[in-house]
């Protein structure tokens, strides 16, 4: 079963955050509680870990682009 990845809300402030850097590839396996990717806030650049163990699919959202709070990244 496939599990979505969104745009976590890192702060309270936050409603959208930008997609600085991928750590995990398409196609690599993923632990959970492993660094999959770096999320720039409003207030600070933070990881974003895996909730699940699993591999990483499809990415949605490239580096450098913006997405809303709740919007699928991968």
């Amino acid at each position: 079963m496939a599990t979505e990845i969104t745009m976590p809300k890192l702060s309270d402030t936050m409603t959208e955050g930008r997609l600085i850097s991928w750590k995990k590839g398409v196609g690599e396996h993923v632990e959970r509680g492993e660094i999959i990717a770096e999320v720039e806030t409003d207030k600070a650049n933070m990881e974003l870990e895996a909730f699940v163990s699993g591999v990483l699919v499809e990415i949605l959202v490239k580096p450098g682009e913006m997405a809303p709070v709740g919007t699928v990244i991968a």
